[in-house]
């Protein structure tokens, strides 16, 4: 019985620890800029895009790394919101499409990825969103109705918070949860992320306040982010509201179902955003 009792308190030791290092480390698992501080090795030019660099002053001070990518006779704008790992040098094919379909694309790295300085925290990627949604209304002088916000993974819960408070021409939310914590639980069921988890992120609940029409794209193999997430992302948005779905990983379902990503995104634009209006 004393070699049982033992047994159970260093299992009970463990599971504390491991409880105690997820809660301390959570940033670092969340946030994986793979450049942090360092040079962007490629930029726009790379794939035959003229770019403006930009920088960015956050309302705390912060001074962040952006491209501005013009599109001749432009439909409207595309605000760029990326997700968690890598630097706005990995979007290079997306920033492409999303050219490609009309739209001048504005990308931003959050503080602490790429060039940008500080790091990152749930309220600073806001206060970067508020910043780069202030340069294209306020600087660039764009219509709050011809800017598109997009974001993918951990950027669509940016996108969506910056869509419920403002009113953009559309959002687009691409392989996105529905919380952090919710996600959290899919992959962590032996934990009890709900108190644990210090990011919130509540996407499906800034999707829900949005008023702009509502794209919602997943792929049902997504590994990371279940299917039903985005079901219930698009479940949550009112009307007008669409939904693509594709097949694929998270990280690869855009190009391993490139013709379905691609006519879904264009009927989407036509209908919100179309050329010449």
């Amino acid at each position: 019985m004393k070699i049982v009792l033992n047994l159970l308190l260093v299992l009970l030791a463990a599971y504390a620890l491991v409880i105690a290092l997820i809660y301390v480390f959570q940033a670092r698992m969340l946030y994986q800029p793979r450049l942090a501080g360092g040079s962007l090795d490629v930029n726009p030019s790379s794939a035959g895009l003229a770019y403006e660099d930009v920088t960015l002053l956050t309302s705390d001070g912060l001074r962040l790394h952006g491209w501005f990518v013009p599109a001749y006779s432009a439909r409207g704008a595309l605000l760029f919101f990326h997700g968690n790992a890598g630097d706005i040098s990995t979007r290079l094919e997306s920033v492409a499409l999303f050219h490609q379909l009309g739209l001048s694309v504005f990308i931003v790295d959050y503080r602490g990825y790429g060039r940008s300085e500080g790091s990152p925290s749930e309220r600073g990627t806001y206060r970067d969103a508020d910043s780069a949604w202030r340069h294209l209304t306020e600087e660039r002088g764009i219509d709050e109705d011809k800017i598109v916000i997009f974001g993918r993974s951990l950027g669509g819960a940016v996108a969506a918070q910056l869509a419920s408070r403002t009113a953009p021409g559309a959002l687009i939310v691409e392989s996105v949860f529905t919380s952090v914590p919710d996600v959290a639980a899919r992959h962590y069921r032996y934990l009890p992320v709900g108190l644990l988890s210090r990011f919130r992120y509540e996407a499906v609940k800034y999707v829900s306040l949005t008023s702009a029409p509502v794209l919602v794209v997943h792929s049902r193999d997504d590994e990371i982010v279940p299917f039903d997430m985005g079901q219930q992302l698009y479940r949550a948005a009112d009307e007008p509201k669409s939904f693509i779905e594709l097949r694929g990983g998270h990280n690869d379902a855009v190009f391993q179902s490139a013709a379905e990503y691609t006519e879904g995104l264009k009927k989407f634009l036509d209908r919100h955003l179309p050329a010449g209006s």
